[in-house]
């Protein structure tokens, strides 16, 4: 089983994926490292050198044709969801979970900015504006995950469990 974690950034997703991929004795993949590593830039040198635009196609493409293991968890960067058809793609390869906080949580979460060309130069008050007008425009596409869970205080075992839960329901339909 391939479990897809998204969600907004500073949420948790490559933190769980470590801590559910020990639970589940599996390898874990953070598709931005592997976009490091493959490429050879950082995701903010790749965003200045290619613009969005070529780093949401190169980051389409990673999560499309990576070599994923037969069981695995994957921690996807946070905007991945919401471009082209990568949403049904993890849908149908995978169990998709939505790691879902409110705005202010998420601030408090974002410290180190200078990684994260999107949000670099903004104050607390600013970004707590841009994240709220960002999950507007992309809890469309969080929210088709099979599974949406509170990532506030969220402890692998729980999730673990939310995600056992939701196989055991849709192997019952």
């Amino acid at each position: 089983m391939k479990i897809f974690l998204v969600g907004y950034m500073g949420c948790g997703k490559s933190t769980k994926a470590k801590q559910l991929a020990h639970r589940l004795v599996c390898p874990v993949i953070d598709l931005d490292a592997e976009i490091v590593n493959k490429s050879g830039k950082t995701i903010a040198e790749f965003f200045e050198a290619y613009g969005e635009n070529g780093f949401r196609a190169y980051e389409s493409e990673m999560l499309k044709t990576y070599n994923y293991p037969e069981t695995c968890v994957v921690a996807t960067g946070g905007g991945l969801p919401c471009f082209f058809d990568n949403m049904d793609w993890m849908n149908a390869h995978g169990e998709t979970v939505y790691l879902e906080m409110e705005p202010s949580q998420l601030v408090s979460r974002l410290h180190n900015r200078q990684k994260r060309p999107l949000i670099k130069d903004l104050n607390d008050e600013q970004l707590l504006e841009f994240i709220k007008l960002k999950l507007e425009e992309r809890n469309a596409f969080y929210r088709r995950s099979k599974i949406v869970i509170n990532a506030f205080d969220l402890d692998a075992e729980r999730l673990e469990e939310a995600i056992r839960n939701a196989e055991g329901r849709a192997a019952n339909k």
